[in-house]
Parts: structure tokens; sequence; C-alpha cells
């Protein structure tokens, strides 16, 4: 059986123990996002909303000026902008970190 070429057997246990402590890595980091807290504001500040790592939505606010009951629907798009802005803060850190940490995984010598 011929082998493929850039594998070298004697590497597996190298590759294991580097898949090993990269998982140890995420777990440590995830554990440290979950929690983080992220705060986004819409409609200059009307609206500020904080979530968590986990993606909980844990505090809301809304200044007293946000509020025109003839204009409901602002101040929905405003909770719907700031929410999602927070989010977003969370998912982009968690993918960055996750990337860091990954980028430092070797699949070169892999046979396939």
């Amino acid at each position: 059986m011929a082998r493929r070429q850039g594998f070298v057997p004697g590497n597996m246990n190298n590759m294991l123990k580097q898949a090993q402590r990269m998982q140890r890595q995420m777990e440590e980091k995830q554990a440290e996002l979950e929690e983080k807290e992220y705060t986004a504001a819409a409609g200059g500040g009307a609206v500020e909303a904080t979530v968590t790592g986990k993606k909980l939505l844990t505090k809301l606010t809304i200044s007293p000026d946000a509020v025109d009951p003839d204009d409901v629907e602002t101040l929905q798009d405003m909770i719907i902008v700031a929410v999602n802005g927070a989010l977003s803060q969370a998912e982009e850190e968690s993918d960055m970190l996750m990337r860091n940490i990954s980028s430092g995984l070797n699949l070169s010598g892999l046979p396939f």
C-alpha cells in the first residue's frame, strides 16, 4: 500500500496532542465569552440593549424621550436595531477567537 505524500505516521501523536490543546483552548475561550456582555445602542442612544456571550438579552434601556404613543413603530425598530447590534458584537468576537485558535492547527500532514 502506497503512502500518501506528506503523511508521516509518527506525527499522529503530535497532531492529537495539538488537537486536544486546541479543544481545551476553545472550551476556555467559550466559557470566557459566555460571561462577557455586549451593549449596542440605537436612535442616538435612545434605546440600549445588553446581551451576554450566551446571546441572552439581559438589559434593555429605553429613554422616556423615545416613547411616543403615536409612533410605536419607531421605538420597535430601535429596539430591534440595538438588540441585533449587541448580538452581532457577541457573534463577531466569538468567530474571531475561534478562527485565531483554529489557525494554529496544522493539518497539512494528514492523509486526506
